[in-house]
């Protein structure tokens, strides 16, 4: 099976790195919400705030960034993000001891998180294409998305615990030192890199930040992968909010209820993360993408006919599984595709233009339909994304054209 392909110690370290971040990430889940509530008193506005404001900073933050970190070796990037992420976590639990935090500290601190989230991410990209032969990256992407997965089964429980013993700061100690062990499984990668080639000699210019859109809405594949993406997460995560609403709210559900429904579906992320290498060997990587495209966007209107008691909770779980299963064979595919498909000296740009589109994508999309279920109502809302979802695999490239560029 193409899960169980050795892909070096090398890759093993990057995937260890990548684990122990991950989780660090899910046990200090909402971490900085609890704080803002339960240590600065903060309501509603000032919570709403802190999420959407640091993830769009943030996002324009790391936008110049890319082309920065394009011709540079990745790996210090990597190690350099990691190490800032832990510094200004730890400025958190700093600030906490000694009864000095503010919501301003927590603001900026989740602006500089949220930078450096990006910039990694796009580095790591580029590092794991000059690591990992092409015909190995899938393996590698769906390890990745096994162990994302993983990560959010285990995290939330686990930080849950933390915080009932020792309060929400223990969770960002907890992060930041996760960072630290991914910044040394990183530094014990021994593969020597090659400092990457400026093209043509020039300085970067305002024209390197587009460079990336460039790439991606001029290529016959990337362009309608990308705007299916940023449709389909902006749809699916701009209905969260308004679900939890409508199920802690009128539907009557408890707090423990809720999390089980979205816990116990994250099992489907290993099976189609496990599935992905297997289905492309024997049908290929178009028709797999094509295939998991459609279906994963087939489930989130059953989420309109929630209801409460036994049978809803199922309802909601049976929706998530399927959701979450087919959207862990999607990603890694199209993550390995998309780095076959992007020269080397643009994959930087490539990936933090679609990771910030797909963050303001979300943002947008989430404040929009926070509005429009105050018009409507929450269920009328979801139910009107549900909808919207089944159109957007006219968005999926139908035919396969394009080929992988030469690495």
């Amino acid at each position: 099976m193409a899960g169980g392909v050795s892909l070096g110690r090398d890759f093993g370290r990057l995937w260890a790195a990548y684990a122990a971040g991950t989780l660090g990430t899910w046990v200090a889940f909402n971490a900085f919400p609890l704080l803002a509530i339960t240590v600065l008193h903060k309501g509603t506005a000032e919570v709403a705030a802190l999420a959407a404001v640091g993830a769009a900073v943030g996002a324009a933050v790391a936008l110049p960034l890319g082309p920065w970190v394009e011709f540079r070796r990745k790996r210090p990037v990597m190690i350099a993000m990691d190490l800032v992420r832990c510094a200004a976590l730890l400025s958190v639990a700093c600030a906490y001891a000694q009864d000095r935090l503010s919501f301003a500290q927590l603001l900026l601190v989740s602006v500089v998180v949220a930078a450096s989230d990006i910039t990694f991410g796009a580095a790591s990209g580029a590092f794991l294409k000059a690591l990992v032969p092409p015909e190995d990256r899938l393996v590698a992407q769906a390890r990745f998305e096994s162990t994302t997965w993983t990560a959010t089964v285990l995290g939330p429980p686990l930080g849950g615990g933390l915080v009932a013993l020792f309060g929400p700061v223990a969770v960002v100690v907890v992060d930041a030192l996760s960072y630290l062990l991914s910044a040394a499984g990183i530094r014990a990668i021994g593969k020597r890199e090659s400092p990457p080639v400026r093209t043509h000699g020039r300085r970067l210019g305002v024209g390197d930040l587009l460079e990336g859109w460039r790439h991606i809405l001029g290529h016959p594949v990337l362009r309608p992968l990308f705007f299916n993406v940023v449709l389909v997460n902006g749809l699916i995560m701009a209905t969260a909010p308004l679900l939890a609403v409508l199920m802690l709210g009128p539907l009557g559900f408890a707090p423990w209820q809720y999390g089980l429904a979205f816990a116990v579906p994250c099992v489907g992320g290993l099976v189609g993360s496990r599935l992905a290498p297997p289905l492309v060997a024997r049908f290929g990587r178009h028709r797999v993408l094509l295939t998991a495209g459609v279906l994963r966007v087939c489930w989130p209107v059953g989420l309109a006919f929630v209801h409460p008691g036994v049978t809803g909770l199922l309802l909601v779980m049976g929706v998530e599984l399927a959701l979450i299963t087919c959207s862990a064979v999607f990603n890694p595919v199209l993550a390995a595709h998309r780095l076959d498909l992007t020269a080397t000296d643009r994959v930087t740009r490539t990936l933090v233009a679609w990771s910030v589109t797909t963050k303001a994508g979300i943002a947008g999309l989430t404040a929009l339909w926070g509005l429009l279920a105050v018009a409507v109502g929450p269920r009328a809302a979801i139910a009107l994304a549900g909808v919207l979802l089944l159109v957007t695999p006219l968005l999926l490239p139908r035919r396969e054209v394009g080929a992988a560029v030469r690495d």
